[in-house]
């Protein structure tokens, strides 16, 4: 029986979440969510259970609002870096989700590491 697109998505974010709870360490995960329109960012302290930092393409003050192409999830990382300096965090665990290392999800990693994240 074939799978759907969801199952295959599912599939592979509890299998990165997974590889990704073995190594954790204590250390905070960034997890990337990506729509058709937007894309958001959180660093999630799993042993307390709360978000640390956040950064989204609709927030106003990054000035792209509306769009969702490379150039915000570029915009959307050093965001992210800059506010997890900020609350003191300098490594994280990269937490993708089910979507592909690539494009946008590509772009965020690399400006949040240019920002100064290590993962």
């Amino acid at each position: 029986m074939a799978m759907s697109k969801r199952d295959l998505f599912q599939k592979r974010r509890l299998r990165n979440r997974n590889k990704m709870k073995k190594m954790a360490a204590g250390r905070a995960r960034l997890s990337v969510h990506r729509s058709n329109k937007n894309i958001s960012v959180q660093l999630i302290d799993d042993v307390e259970g709360r978000t640390l930092a956040s950064a989204s393409s609709l927030e106003s003050s990054l000035g792209v609002v509306g769009k969702n192409n490379v150039e915000a999830a570029t915009k959307v990382g050093a965001a992210i870096a800059e506010r997890a300096k900020k609350a003191g965090v300098e490594e994280c665990y990269f937490d993708r989700g089910g979507f592909l290392f690539h494009g946008r999800v590509k772009a965020l990693a690399d400006a949040a590491r240019e920002g100064g994240l290590k993962f």
